[in-house]
């Protein structure tokens, strides 16, 4: 019943190297995986199957999920599904008051999105065919080496990832030629944030970037049908400051989220911790663009996987609505940190700074999940792992953001609270963060997880 994933997972590390309790103290080791991973996760089919690749070495079984699954599914396993991740952990016996434990987070970025064959040649270059991908900070584009990365689709179904070196650019204007680019800077999507990526020839076509991609993959391009490609820079993640105390690097949201709850979930199996409620991570595609997808949080796929399981475990009918409505779900998404040019835009009193812990994210009109009820199971876990943890409330005149948590408790039903690491240059290319407050987010995962009391 249970086999490899139609996906593979990529390179994985040695069960030797999973890491230990003192990894989620150690904030120089947990950087450094950290580094590893958004590194090897351009796109988010890579950050997914990165994922199930280190759940693989910490002995999760991948499920195949268009199979039946009946009690033989393992306790600990994982399923794929397209740039999305959900794993389990079951209890031997199902106490009666138990109830899900849920670590929600996300696995895609802003981009920009390749189209299919619509490279063009202008001025003796060749430039890509692109569409923005969510909202990022579009000059954090700019003259900055891209690649691509995504998956490919042949004529047989199957799946292959791909991921180039450095080919692209949007190249800015001189101020020579715009002597108002320092004053008012304007970036038309369509005209100004197409890609250079070639020399043109006589040879140039509009599917020269698609045979590029299957060249790199090794497909024949008469076997692909189509593709989700998008770009990433290519300029590796990086320590900085004075101690090296912060982190300059792309896709911290949310893949900061996604480390910590991985690591949170090789911490427990590397304990061999006993658990009483089935612990679920789900590492959901599409935030970026609104999550209504098969692989978003507005999509099916959590909510199948819990009923699933639920039937695996015995639990049915009125039985299985008491189980979700036992259950709670932390929603955890990269926060706005205090920004020291910029404090206008944040409330007066409620100004979580990088390196204060992570963040309880709140909002009056339900764009952050979050009540008085999940945050009171978030203190829990803090206080139990001796993590501090700071609020966010939006400056009253600045329109709020949102995450998975509100689709999430609207879809399932089970309380919800939204957390996360707090960031500076939230959606640019480039990313940062302190050092010390992702180990600090792990730690706080893994006693929810474990449902510890302080």
């Amino acid at each position: 019943m249970t086999s490899a994933p139609r996906q593979t997972p990529a390179s994985t590390p040695s069960p030797a190297g999973l890491p230990s309790p003192d990894h989620l103290r150690d904030d120089d080791a947990y950087t450094a995986g950290l580094i590893e991973y958004v590194s090897a996760s351009p796109s988010s089919y890579h950050a997914a199957a990165q994922g199930a690749g280190r759940l693989a070495a910490a002995g999760f079984t991948g499920v195949d999920e268009s199979a039946v699954w009946d009690k033989s599914l393992p306790r600990r396993g994982y399923v794929l599904r397209d740039g999305a991740l959900i794993a389990w952990v079951l209890p031997a016996h199902l106490e009666g008051r138990a109830g899900y434990r849920v670590v929600g987070a996300h696995t895609d970025s802003p981009a920009l999105k390749l189209k299919p064959r619509a490279a063009v040649v202008r001025d003796g270059l060749q430039v890509l065919g692109v569409e923005v991908y969510g909202g990022p900070l579009l000059n954090s584009f700019l003259d900055r080496e891209l690649g691509l990365a995504g998956r490919l689709v042949t004529r047989d179904g199957a799946t292959h990832l791909v991921r180039t070196p450095a080919v692209a650019r949007v190249a800015q204007v001189a101020p020579h030629l715009d002597r108002s680019v320092n004053e008012a800077l304007r970036l038309d999507r369509q005209a100004h944030l197409a890609p250079l990526w070639a020399l043109a020839d006589a040879a140039c076509g509009p599917d020269d970037p698609e045979r590029y991609l299957c060249e790199q993959a090794g497909i024949d391009p008469a076997e692909l049908v189509a593709h989700d490609v998008v770009t990433f820079p290519v300029q590796e993640p990086a320590r900085f400051g004075r101690s090296g105390e912060l982190l300059a690097s792309p896709r911290l949201d949310n893949l900061s989220s996604v480390h910590a709850a991985l690591t949170a979930l090789e911490v427990l199996a590397r304990e061999d911790a006993e658990v009483r409620d089935p612990l679920i991570l789900v590492a959901n595609d599409h935030e970026e663009v609104g999550s209504a997808t098969r692989s978003g949080a507005a999509g099916p796929f959590l909510d199948s996987v819990l009923g699933r399981l639920a039937g695996v475990m015995g639990v049915d009918g009125d039985a299985r609505a008491a189980l979700a409505a036992r259950s709670v779900c932390v929603s955890a998404d990269a926060a706005h940190g205090a920004h020291p040019a910029y404090g206008h835009l944040h409330d007066p009193v409620l100004r979580p700074v990088l390196g204060g812990g992570p963040v309880l994210k709140i909002n009056a009109q339900q764009r952050y999940a979050t009540d008085a009820v999940g945050a009171a199971v978030w203190a829990r876990a803090c206080a139990a792992a001796a993590v501090p943890y700071q609020d966010f409330v939006s400056n009253n005149s600045v329109p709020c953001g949102s995450t998975i948590g509100p689709i999430t408790a609207t879809r399932l039903g089970m309380t919800t609270v939204d957390v996360g690491q707090a960031l500076l240059s939230m959606h640019s290319q480039r990313e940062m963060c302190a050092v010390a407050d992702g180990p600090l987010l792990a730690r706080a995962l893994h006693a929810f997880w474990l449902g510890l009391e302080p």
